[in-house]
């Protein structure tokens, strides 16, 4: 048995029904919802993952889960919503009245992994149920079996407490006992409550809007205008698609470094991207069986949204597309996900799934890959598309409650068509933005000593790869530590003769000895105040043969520390006096014609 998404179908013209103007004013007040949600949440929230990294998502919905618009924040917090209101429908469909706050966090019926609650309220119009005004967030901790996640743990259970569908207000009566145990059950129920009460504003905010954009137009045009947005945006994506040749394309088989308790034993990763008329299908058969531990991944939601996201950005690139086409349910009808149930992308009940972000991010990085031929004015190299969540937690003093920090370390892009790759930046499925130092330690009991791109050279390529983060962090306090993170041993990939890029670590120094390599994945280690962390986030490979490299540009990237005369020489054919850090054209000319 397999599980599949999307559903084929042709879509309508757009443009008919109502009128241009009231189209673009409705679909734009959608947007600017979804956005209004995010600040709100983003802005009163307490925990640095939320309120400094943005691990969030907001928007409105149908009664069935259908999206009509999405806040532009992390887009596995917005794309798994759906799949969140499909699992709480399956228990309270025909029960809603206004008031309701309804929260969930269940990973089998939804959820893209149990930290990330989703808070969602009915949205009523003359006592009808129109829609939902939901939101959900990163929180820090769920009670499990060590602070903030776990990765060796045996079951679902262990993650921490699991709410399926429960309503913490009722017809607009708050359920004190229910909220009371959520806080009592969690390391951190200061910050939890915080965030919690920000989402339900959130929600509000949102219901708010909704309602008013339905009095002030009606609720027939407004849905009449949503059908219209809908049928343009699958339109839109289905001839980007239809353009292409129908087949199935292969990415090269990649590998995971281990399951975080078997090091050493790569799980592999395999993906084919199938094209057929108008529709496209990722499926990932041949990727590795699931794991003891909790590196799993939520089918429906985290990979469903993944393939989504990857396939809408690869097709409909905002930058490259002349005329707005909005996010919405429109997008996902021509995206089609498979995975065997069973294996790490489609786990079998009750398998824990708490720790999923490296193997998420390899899927839109080999659907890249796989496209590379077909596309290839629009795929990028190889990209780190290796997040490596590091968390650091500890007893806040007078140890009535925990501090936890989620550190999202910043990887980097590949190179791409006419340009190098981004350095030091949370890359494809992620967009977390980093936390300021100062914030860190004016909350926490951490000094960092290096935050910097990392020293290794970036791939070589036409255009290089971007380079990642090196971030080393020394520990005032006993301090757990756990992480999230693959190293990829298997290193991002060049493109059309660009290198591949480089490969991370993680690194401790305890007690004035020397530098100890450690495992990718780590289950909460209680380390030594005065211990170092060092952590550095693979760097992206290049496109295209370096010798293409304009001179000019190796030039720069010489003056700017990245490569060394004899690397600018040796990588590119291109000499450089060592003395004026000038170009010699006639040696380099001479060179690249020797080597092509």
């Amino acid at each position: 048995m397999r599980a599949e998404t999307g559903a084929a179908g042709g879509a309508a013209e757009p443009g008919s029904g109502v009128n241009a103007i009231t189209l673009r004013v409705i679909g734009g007040s959608l947007s600017s919802i979804a956005r209004e949600m995010a600040e709100v949440l983003y802005r009163m929230a307490y925990s640095n993952i939320i309120r400094e990294s943005e691990d969030l998502g907001a928007g409105i919905f149908d009664v069935d889960g259908r999206e009509l618009c999405e806040s532009e924040s992390t887009p596995m917090h917005i794309g798994s919503i759906p799949g969140y209101i499909r699992g709480i429908n399956r228990r309270l469909a025909g029960t809603y009245e206004p008031g309701d706050v309804i929260l969930h966090n269940h990973p089998y019926h939804g959820a893209s992994h149990s930290p990330d609650y989703c808070v969602l309220m009915p949205v009523f119009a003359a006592g009808e149920h129109i829609g939902f005004s939901a939101c959900t967030g990163h929180v820090l901790d769920i009670g499990g079996a060590f602070p903030g996640v776990s990765l060796d743990i045996v079951d679902v259970w262990a993650e921490g407490k699991l709410f399926d569908s429960m309503k913490l207000y009722a017809g607009g009566v708050r359920n004190d006992a229910l909220i009371q145990h959520l806080l009592d059950n969690v390391r951190t129920p200061s910050p939890n409550e915080g965030d919690l009460e920000a989402m339900i504003a959130s929600c509000r905010l949102g219901a708010r809007r909704y309602e008013a954009l339905v009095g002030k137009y009606g609720l027939a045009t407004v849905r009449d205008a949503i059908t219209q947005w809908m049928d343009y945006s699958e339109t839109r994506l289905r001839a980007q698609i239809d353009a292409l040749p129908d087949g199935t394309y292969r990415a090269p088989s990649g590998f995971l470094d281990d399951d975080g308790k078997n090091f050493g034993e790569p799980l592999p990763i395999e993906l084919a991207v199938t094209i057929e008329g108008s529709d496209v299908t990722v499926d990932l058969t041949g990727s590795a069986e699931q794991v003891d531990t909790a590196f799993n991944v939520p089918f429906e939601g985290s990979v469903v949204p993944t393939v989504n996201f990857a396939i809408r950005t690869l097709f409909l690139d905002e930058d490259a597309t002349a005329d707005y086409v909005p996010q919405n349910e429109g997008i996902f009808r021509p995206i089609h996900a498979v995975a065997p149930l069973g294996s790490i992308y489609n786990p079998r009940f009750p398998a824990s799934c708490f720790m999923r972000f490296p193997q998420i991010n390899r899927i839109p990085d080999l659907i890249n890959l796989a496209l590379a031929e077909l596309l290839p004015d629009k795929v990028v190299a190889g990209c780190s598309a290796a997040i490596h969540s590091v968390i650091y937690s500890g007893l806040v003093e007078g140890g009535d409650e925990y501090w936890v920090y989620i550190e999202v370390g910043e990887g980097s892009y590949g190179g791409r068509p006419g340009k190098d790759g981004m350095d030091a930046v949370d890359c494809l499925m992620a967009n977390t933005r980093n936390n300021p130092i100062e914030e860190i330690e004016l909350r926490h009991p951490l000094v960092c000593e290096r935050y910097e791109l990392r020293d290794d050279p970036p791939a070589a390529g036409q255009w290089r790869g971007g380079i990642g983060s090196v971030r080393r962090w020394r520990l005032l306090s006993p301090t757990f530590m756990a992480t999230e993170g693959d190293a990829r041993t298997d290193p991002p990939k060049g493109l059309f003769g660009g290198h591949d890029g480089i490969s991370g670590s993680l690194r401790r120094w305890h007690a004035g000895t020397e530098c100890e390599p450690q495992h990718s994945k780590i289950t909460n280690v209680r380390w030594a105040a005065g211990d170092v962390v060092e952590l550095n986030l693979p760097s992206g490979g290049g496109y295209g043969p370096p010798l293409r490299r304009s001179p000019e540009a190796v030039l720069e990237d010489v003056r700017d520390d990245y490569y060394e005369v004899e690397e600018a020489r040796e990588l590119f054919g291109v000499v450089i006096d060592p003395a004026t850090l000038r170009i010699d054209a006639a040696a380099t000319a001479a060179l690249r014609k020797e080597r092509s």
